[in-house]
């Protein structure tokens, strides 16, 4: 072992705690860039490979019902490769133990051969091949712990029905299951099943027909301009609207996760980074200090400048290691947690954590030139610090009135709290970067509160503020509006609003957006428009109202003109004027007066579900008739969903909560343990000289620990700040 190298094993084990906290930091910010980047990478491996072997469509459309020679047309669409067309209906479900309905999407296989596209992964169980028989999605299996064999009730038509459960599957359209119009899934009220389509054809009189198509495109195939082209054929069928893989549903929310690790992944670690670099640099520097000679020593001894460098910056490249080899396997260990927390959600038919050497390698890559550079000036000065001044001690630093003592409010402060103010005020610089170094932590675990209390914060105004309701009922079709006086008998129900909802493809110049808008009644009092402020909208008489972002997404305001293409019915192709935007918290979406837009889409008043506000002690009764009422597509009971919603959110809150506060301690504690070290190393000499001059242990410890005291009072209102900037900064990243 050569000297050098040997002297560098010394220097370590003489800073071995500021070592040992130097790299405590750099493991925190290493292991936060493996962990999510590494189950980024797994689900995006996961994903691809079960597209690809499982034939997931480029587009999908749904319609009303058009004949199978329809499908002819679509397959001359320039582009398109493979054309599916199927049956998919929407039931109601009854589910024994459950007392609410539950929804169910119902999807036909073809009679011989397995699906072209979309196909169905066999977990256990067999294929449904004869009259009630279905495959049952994984995820409403689980919820339920059911098994093949159980029996399940549903509505076909206006049809009870009983269906035995022969198998359990999964498909890459629903890897993300979620129910119509939600955001978060909900197993226990929403499953997708399986059946042989001529039986479909049969409840639905679908026989000859279809209502749902997808399709393959051939390589270099505009998505776009197909989407355009199959619009326009199925639009005398009753198109509901075609979309690209990008805009689908399960592949949309499931490709915003990605975005929303790759920000996590990457934003975060950099403090970590950033910090870690400072301390280096502090470390160093004080070490260069107290070994001037030492390094005069070598250089009479013959070692040149470069290698006197070299030996310093090899300080820093083994704390780099031994930084990224700790974070590596800590961000293994939360990558494989992670990833099992994603098949609560994400349900894929085998999701296998791999870490890939790139990414230790490259955070090993960016930590080592983080702190390379900020170590660079400490590694300089020894190497081009001259044998003649090496071996003279430093300078003292010049030694003048603080600012205090001019201002004269030294005589409002003891002696000790006088040094104290010196020192900081004469080491600004370096009390300015640990100031920012402790603010960072604090502001890590304000922006991991923040964005908890942001997503709670929401959360409750939609159900305290909102959803005033208890139970939503929606129809299959737009229903006539004295369908709600049956409802407003219906057992149970104290109140009920009405409301229609009609999806649209909006267009302002060159952008378009499919989105939907709701007709409200002019007395709202459940189901309410709020802004921002939580104050009731009163929409105008006529004209449209846009959420802000979708107002933004087209680049319209109030009093502009959009194009409103109705995805229903005769598809009408309607304008309109925006009469205002309502900066609202979920969602892009349009409100309209009912009256307004049934003069709009010049129909009579039709509804398409109502709002009910129940009884508690009735509920029961209503559940029982709704779930015989064909008319009924679903039921959403707010107190079931919004429970639900809290499960799933407290599981992954909880999780992320936790690493913020035990990173940013890492942080504060490498930060504050560093200053102190320095602080007292620096400071020895005069410390000892004090007591011997009479002051006590505890002025002593006043002065040393005080100055920190300082810093981290004046570091936790910056850190307050910056932690609000931080997570302004993340919600505009992951906001859609």
């Amino acid at each position: 072992m050569r000297a050098l190298h040997r002297k560098l094993l010394r220097d370590l084990w003489h800073v071995k705690g500021q070592a040992l906290a130097i790299v405590m930091v750099m493991a925190s910010g290493v292991a936060l860039y493996v962990s999510q980047l590494s189950t980024l990478d797994s689900l995006r491996r996961t994903r691809d490979t079960y597209y690809d072997d499982y034939r997931f469509a480029d587009v999908f459309a749904a319609c009303k019902r058009a004949p199978d020679s329809v499908a002819d047309q679509v397959a001359e669409i320039p582009g398109v490769a493979l054309v599916q067309t199927r049956i998919v209906a929407g039931v109601s479900l009854d589910v024994p133990g459950l007392p609410e309905p539950a929804m169910a999407a119902l999807v036909g296989l073809p009679e011989q051969g397995r699906p072209a596209l979309n196909d169905v992964f066999l977990r256990r169980g067999r294929l449904p091949e004869g009259p009630g028989e279905v495959l049952a999605g994984e995820a409403f299996v689980i919820a339920h712990n059911m098994q093949p064999g159980e029996r399940i009730a549903a509505v076909l038509n206006g049809r009870r029905r009983e269906f035995v459960v022969v198998g359990v599957g999964l498909s890459p359209e629903y890897v993300y299951s979620l129910p119509p119009g939600a955001v978060l899934p909900d197993d226990k009220r929403f499953g997708v099943f399986w059946l042989p389509e001529t039986e479909l054809a049969a409840a639905f009189d679908m026989a000859g027909a279809f209502n749902d198509v997808s399709l393959a495109l051939d390589p270099g195939a505009s998505p776009d301009e197909v989407v355009r082209r199959l619009d326009d054929v199925l639009a005398p069928w009753g198109g509901a609207g075609a979309v690209a893989r990008k805009d689908q549903v399960s592949n949309w929310f499931l490709q915003n996760e990605f975005n929303q690790l790759e920000t996590f992944g990457t934003m975060v670690p950099l403090v970590f980074i950033g910090v870690a670099a400072f301390l280096l640099n502090v470390v160093l520097g004080r070490l260069i200090a107290t070994q001037r000679e030492q390094i005069a020593a070598l250089k009479a001894f013959g070692y040149s400048n470069s290698q006197v460098g070299r030996h310093y910056a090899l300080f820093v490249i083994v704390l780099v290691l031994a930084g990224a080899a700790v974070g590596s396997g800590i961000g293994a260990w939360l990558g494989y947690l992670l990833t099992g927390v994603y098949t609560d959600f994400y349900h894929f038919p085998v999701l296998h954590y791999v870490l890939q050497p790139r990414q230790p390698l490259t955070a090993a890559f960016i930590t080592g030139v983080a702190c390379l550079l900020g170590a660079f000036g400490s590694v300089r000065s020894a190497a081009n610090l001259p044998p003649a001044e090496a071996m003279r001690p430093p300078a003292p630093p010049a030694y003048r009135p603080t600012l205090v003592e001019r201002l004269g409010l030294q005589r409002f402060l003891a002696q000790p709290s006088r040094m104290i103010l010196r020192q900081l005020e004469r080491r600004f610089y370096k009390a300015a970067l640990s100031v920012g170094a402790i603010a960072l932590a604090v502001a890590i675990v304000v922006w991991g509160r923040a964005f908890v209390d942001s997503v709670y914060f929401v959360l409750n105004t939609q159900e305290y503020d909102v959803y005033r309701q208890d139970v939503t009922v929606s129809f299959f079709e737009p229903r006539p509006r004295e369908s709600l006086h049956d409802l407003r008998s219906a057992p149970g129900v104290l109140a009920a609003e009405p409301f229609r909802s009609v999806g649209v493809r909006l267009r302002a110049g060159h952008r378009k957006r499919l989105a939907s808008i709701t007709g409200v009644p002019d007395d709202v009092t459940l189901n309410r428009v709020l802004d921002a402020e939580l104050r009731p909208v009163k929409l105008p008489a006529e004209g449209l109202v846009l959420s802000r972002s979708l107002g933004n997404a087209l680049g319209v305001g109030p009093g502009d003109r959009v194009t409103l293409e109705v995805l229903e019915g005769s598809r009408p192709v309607r304008e309109a004027v925006i009469a205002g935007l309502v900066d609202d918290y979920i969602g892009m979406a349009g409100y309209m007066r009912m009256d307004a837009l049934s003069n709009l889409l010049h129909e009579d008043s039709r509804i398409s579900g109502v709002h009910l506000l129940v009884d508690p002690a009735r509920q029961a009764d209503l559940y029982r008739q709704l779930k015989a009422t064909p008319a009924v597509s679903a039921v959403g009971v707010k107190r079931a969903t919004m429970q639900s919603l809290r499960e799933t959110l407290a599981q992954n809150l909880l999780i992320s909560t936790l690493f913020n506060i035990v990173f940013g301690t890492v942080i504060a504690f490498g930060v504050v343990y560093n200053n102190a070290r320095i602080s007292l190393s620096e400071r020895a000499r005069e410390l000892a000289s004090l007591r011997v001059l009479g002051l006590t242990r505890g002025e002593i410890s006043y002065i040393l620990l005080g100055e920190l005291a300082v810093l981290t009072v004046v570091a936790l209102p910056l850190g307050c700040l910056l932690g609000w900037l931080l997570s302004l900064a993340t919600v505009e990243a992951l906001n859609t």
